[in-house]
């Protein structure tokens, strides 16, 4: 009699044992800011953030330049993998290139083209800074806001609202240069994008009082896609892999762009999917005028920065989400 006890008992134990792997998961509910469709990263970072069961997507916001076609580029990305009706797209409002020194919209992206005439989509009826603010109110300390790109978004949020941040579980930023700049470790921090094109958005982030971690040059600008992993992505030949290698493509057309993307805006996630490969240490962060992030000695510290990343794991745990997924309109 002992053979069928065991028999029946197996299944209840591989049940719990399933029941409680799922459980250790832990799930963030994010909501994603960023200038998709400006440098190729940004859509690395969607495709990460569709990729992870760790994440329950609350909406996809865009912000800076042309955020109507940044949303079109968004919303062809969720079409192709089925995800449309999932994930609402939030436009922010459009701005010039440096705000406060420019006065036109900013200049279109190459990679615009790929979603260019894309109209099965409507964006959410709110803007970007009440549908972060209802979100946060509604929930609470439960959400994580992250943001890729400048933070006009996030200005707009404290001008209506200078206490919704601080609602947020914590907001996680690609965002400053504290001890190295683009050329990575041994030189000279620089003015980031993100900061330098919208200074004063980025002065409100750091005086918001939110919980503040931020993900500067030091851990992100060496994170790099190389020619076999971008191999890799040509020949999976997914409908997310096929997007991917697209977009890329467009953006080889940039000025600025190299063959080898830095995948910035990936390196936020990878902070909260897999914090074992970064050191951070709490710091005080004031932005001067011209968008440098300057560390300051003896002050209360207002956030977290990342220190140091193990790159090549990271690319490697991304590059393993990209290829196993099977996102398809098909299932």
């Amino acid at each position: 009699m002992v053979r069928p006890v065991v028999m029946l008992l197996v299944p209840l134990v591989l049940a719990q044992i399933l029941a409680v792997n799922a459980a250790s998961v832990e799930r963030h509910k994010v909501i994603f800011d960023c200038d998709l469709g400006g440098d190729v990263d940004d859509a690395f970072a969607v495709a990460l953030l569709l990729t992870s069961d760790e994440f329950e997507v609350l909406g996809l916001v865009m912000d800076h330049g042309n955020t109507h076609k940044r949303g079109q580029v968004a919303a062809r990305m969720l079409f192709e993998v089925g995800m449309e009706k999932q994930i609402p797209i939030v436009i922010g409002k459009p701005t010039p290139g440096i705000v406060g020194q420019h006065t036109e919209i900013a200049a279109d992206s190459h990679q615009f083209t790929w979603a260019a005439g894309f109209d099965a989509w409507k964006p959410a009826s709110s803007d970007a800074a009440d549908f972060i603010i209802s979100s946060l109110r509604k929930q609470p300390h439960q959400i994580t806001l992250i943001t890729v790109g400048p933070v006009c978004n996030i200005q707009d949020v404290l001008r209506r609202d200078p206490h919704a941040l601080k609602l947020a579980q914590q907001v996680v930023a690609m965002f400053g240069s504290f001890e190295m700049g683009y050329g990575g470790p041994g030189t000279p921090p620089e003015a980031e994008w993100n900061v330098r094109a919208d200074v004063e958005a980025a002065k409100a982030l750091l005086a918001s009082g939110a919980k503040l971690r931020l993900a500067g040059l030091d851990t992100t600008t060496m994170v790099t896609l190389g020619e076999a992993e971008r191999r890799r992505l040509l020949y999976r030949k997914s409908p997310l892999t096929d997007a991917l290698c697209g977009l890329y493509s467009l953006w080889l057309n940039e000025d600025y762009a190299r063959p080898d993307p830095t995948l910035f805006d990936v390196v936020p996630l990878a902070m909260l999917l897999w914090p074992d490969l970064f050191t951070s240490r709490a710091a005080h962060v004031h932005v001067t005028d011209g968008g440098f992030t300057e560390l300051v000695a003896g002050q209360e510290p207002n956030c977290e920065i990342g220190v140091s990343v193990d790159k090549e794991e990271l690319v490697k745990r991304v590059m393993e989400r990209y290829i196993k997924q099977n996102l398809s309109r098909r299932f």
